[in-house]
């Protein structure tokens, strides 16, 4: 894999100047299966990053926040979690002062979009909580506090020929005034089963493109998919959707079924497998 111009190609994007073509070039490695999966840790350096922290690949248990991070009475709180023992690899880097965490956050983000992987949890800012949750409950590294306002998680799944992987990144402004990168992978000894995206996440991903696809999905209509397409669109009342797929009228009256109203949802091209999902501006 060809890292060094993988490294390069993250630090042109980060000036802005190669947004567009950088995903293409990191996906070759950010894909790979469960066995070379913590390439994924390497491929994702910034090129004029310093280490910071690097370990595994080790057996351990991890989990996972499907929501924001709070401590009531002295416990950890989250919507939902994701938790399993595997095998985990992690690299931490810091980037120079001139770099903004958001931009670093969104470059990464960006590179693990693609056929066979699926955001299941992306937050930023505040939404996510606190910063000092993350860095020592969550990641378990101290080198991670920093602003609760600066700061971004993405949880990406990766599913493919039998291959079932975690990919993490965690980007934070610390309290030096530099940015934290952290990637890592996570390898399931078990399989996972089902796990939904959070609500918040697709929002996200429809905001941000204009459209989401869920291959994945056959009829009929599952009752958790459409109680969590339902739970979306209650997020913005003014959001009007387009379904493409070969079962998306379906799609139209099982929403509409749930009690989402029939004018905020049309019928787009009925060819294709799984359900496509567009803003209709």
């Amino acid at each position: 894999m060809p890292f060094p111009s993988i490294r390069l190609a993250f630090a042109r994007a980060l000036d802005g100047r190669r947004l567009l073509w950088l995903p293409s070039l990191l996906l070759c490695a950010v894909t790979a299966q469960a066995d070379v999966a913590p390439s994924a840790v390497t491929a994702l350096q910034p090129e004029d990053g310093q280490l910071l922290d690097q370990r595994g690949p080790e057996a351990a248990e991890r989990l996972y926040p499907l929501g924001a991070l709070r401590r009531i009475g002295g416990a950890l709180r989250m919507d939902g979690r994701l938790q399993a023992h595997g095998e985990l690899a992690s690299a931490t880097w810091e980037l120079p002062a001139e770099r903004n965490a958001a931009d670093v956050f969104k470059v990464a983000r960006l590179a693990l979009q693609g056929e066979g992987n699926r955001a299941l949890f992306w937050c930023e800012g505040r939404e996510c909580g606190e910063s000092n949750l993350w860095s020592n409950d969550i990641l378990a590294n101290t080198r991670l506090l920093g602003s609760d306002d600066q700061q971004g998680f993405l949880l990406v799944r990766q599913a493919r020929e039998g291959a079932d992987t975690l990919i993490a990144v965690y980007c934070v402004l610390r309290g030096n005034r530099r940015v934290a990168l952290h990637v890592e992978t996570f390898a399931p000894s078990a399989p996972l089963g089902q796990v939904l995206p959070t609500p918040g996440t697709v929002l996200r991903e429809l905001r941000e493109a204009g459209e989401v696809s869920f291959p994945e999905l056959v009829p009929p209509p599952a009752a958790d998919w459409v109680a969590l397409l339902a739970r979306v669109l209650s997020f913005d009342s003014a959001l009007r959707l387009r379904l493409s797929g070969a079962a998306a009228d379906q799609w139209v009256a099982a929403l509409a079924g749930s009690g989402v109203r029939a004018s905020r949802l049309s019928v787009g091209d009925t060819a294709g497998q799984g359900l496509k999902m567009e803003i209709v501006r």
